[in-house]
């Protein structure tokens, strides 16, 4: 018989999947920040959560994702029951197993969308069928234990990453009413995000007012422009920081940050560590694991 799940981080003794019901555990109303992936399906209740300083409106039926190291919180205006399911990458990597998952970029690390998902009632029976048997499973300890864990998350995320994109697909002619100068935005952002770190530069490109391409970016991506250009900088910077050896120096130099002290300020303030803080305990706890040499 197989041991248990295996504990990712022994030190602190933290395993490597955790599914707990709300209100438990976790007050979400202060601000939080986890090195695990964090889904929170909100059952009962409604009000508004942010992640990182981009704030949303839930209600009952949502399912939001957080990434590690992102703070969020929740503000219920009724009170909220519901579910949490956290893994590490240690478990499973989204950005290393994207293929297997699919979720990456719509799930997770999507700095221009929405981060939730909305169940109706047959969602709601499916997905807690799913939650369920990884409950189940999580309260044994027999053959191919962690293998039959990790079949059910890669189903709950393939399941809520095909229903976020039937959502996007159907909501797309009316919702977008997103003007399509936005779109011409997220490409430029997406080519010269390394270099080009002014909202001022993405107006004169766009032949716009830099306070009109404010209020769209607000209304549209609910965050400023400074906020979209930082994550997609911070997704990188993290990225190069996990999967390879390059200097902190290096990383910064190539995300557009000549002065590494100012990087090093900028990603503290976005995940509560240094970039040097980051790589070294997430290494250690990946056991070298994540570092691709190139």
């Amino acid at each position: 018989m197989e041991t248990p799940l295996q504990l990712y981080d022994p030190r602190d003794g933290d395993v490597a999947l955790k599914v707990a019901s709300l209100p438990g555990g976790l007050d979400l109303a202060q601000t939080l920040r986890f090195n695990y992936f964090t889904a929170v399906w909100v059952q009962e209740g409604c009000g508004t959560f942010w992640a990182d300083l981009a704030r949303y409106d839930f209600e009952a039926g949502s399912l939001l994702f957080f990434v590690p190291y992102q703070s969020f919180r929740l503000l219920s205006e009724t009170p909220a029951r519901g579910l949490v399911i956290q893994f590490h990458a240690n478990f499973l990597c989204i950005e290393t197993h994207h293929a297997e998952v699919g979720c990456n970029g719509v799930l997770f690390n999507d700095v221009y969308g929405v981060p939730l998902v909305r169940l109706n009632a047959g969602h709601e029976g499916e997905f807690l069928g799913i939650v369920d048997s990884m409950r189940g499973e999580l309260e044994a300890s027999g053959l191919a234990h962690s293998e039959v864990l990790l079949s059910y998350l890669k189903i709950f995320l393939v399941k809520a990453a095909r229903l976020k994109l039937e959502q996007q697909g159907r909501l797309q002619p009316a919702a977008s009413k997103r003007p399509p100068v936005l779109d011409e935005l997220k490409r430029l952002i997406e080519e010269h995000y390394r270099a080009e770190h002014s909202p001022g530069y993405y107006a004169q490109q766009l032949h716009l007012a830099p306070k009109s391409l404010a209020k769209l970016v607000k209304k549209h991506f609910h965050k400023t422009l400074t906020e979209l250009i930082r994550d997609c900088v911070l997704r990188q910077a993290k990225w190069e920081l996990l999967h390879t050896l390059k200097p902190v120096k290096q990383i910064a130099a190539e995300v557009g940050f000549q002065d590494e002290l100012y990087f090093s300020r900028l990603f503290k303030r976005a995940t509560g560590c240094a970039p040097s803080f980051f790589r070294e305990f997430e290494t250690s706890i990946r056991g070298g694991q994540n570092v691709w040499v190139r």
